[in-house]
């Protein structure tokens, strides 16, 4: 059967190994409580939302697979999804490629997903799938900057630091998740692309290094990234908005 005429099948990758040590000490940051429910059970309501998501891989930490497993277990979640659950690795490279080698051979295409972005809606799901299906090796949702950014010379925490570089603001763009990708470059990559230190933290870079095109699509604004204390007091107020106008 050849690319044409094999039917594709969407599967969704969401490693919940870190810790998130910007939230303060306690449950790992993918576990902590948004509306009174762990954020990564949202996370995954949020990529199963989707009909042509088939399948969820959360990617556990490695010594806590079977308590992620009972935790989504108390929650429900679409029947029509499977969910796994694997244990995943040191840095979220190797957590993502953990999820990778969970998948079954018939998955075309993978979105990667992260946990801390627990509000993304469903239609920023079916875009980035849409995208893929239609050719792109990647794609990755993502908004224009309300801000000037300016490049410094890194110093010490605290002092000040000289401006390098102010880059042109409309040519820049604020990638959010799920990512995705045809399912054999994004292979390709983690076999062909070492990152040192904690690894790569954004897989449609390690796609770029191959010097494959990634293409960008819109992104939403409530696919916001829950990584600090005001991040979790927005989520919440956005939670609290859906559940009073949509029945979410």
């Amino acid at each position: 059967m050849s690319d044409e005429t094999r039917p594709h099948r969407t599967a969704a990758v969401i490693p919940a190994a870190g810790r998130g040590v910007r939230l303060g000490p306690g449950a790992p940051k993918a576990l902590r409580a948004l509306g009174g429910i762990p954020m990564l059970v949202h996370a995954v309501r949020a990529m199963a939302r989707s009909r042509a998501v088939s399948l969820v891989v959360v990617v556990a930490p490695p010594d806590g697979a079977d308590g992620v497993r009972l935790l989504l277990d108390e929650h429900a979640l679409p029947d029509r999804t499977e969910i796994v659950v694997v244990p995943g690795g040191e840095t979220r490279q190797e957590s993502v490629r953990a999820g990778l080698d969970a998948l079954p051979q018939d998955v075309t295409s993978v979105l990667i997903h992260d946990a801390a972005r627990p509000l993304v809606p469903v239609d920023t799901v079916d875009s980035v799938v849409e995208a893929v299906r239609d050719g792109a090796p990647a794609v990755v949702p993502a908004l224009p900057l309300a801000d000037t950014v300016k490049e410094v010379e890194p110093g010490r925490p605290g002092e000040p630091e000289p401006v390098v570089a102010t880059p042109e603001r409309a040519r820049l763009r604020a990638v959010q998740t799920p990512q995705g990708f045809d399912r054999a470059t994004l292979v390709r990559a983690h076999e062909e692309i070492a990152v040192a230190g904690e690894g790569a933290t954004d897989d449609a870079g390690m796609v770029e290094r191959l010097g494959t095109t990634v293409v960008v699509v819109p992104g939403h604004e409530e696919a916001f990234k829950v990584t600090r204390p005001l991040d979790l007091v927005l989520a919440e107020a956005v939670l609290a908005r859906r559940r009073a106008t949509d029945a979410y």
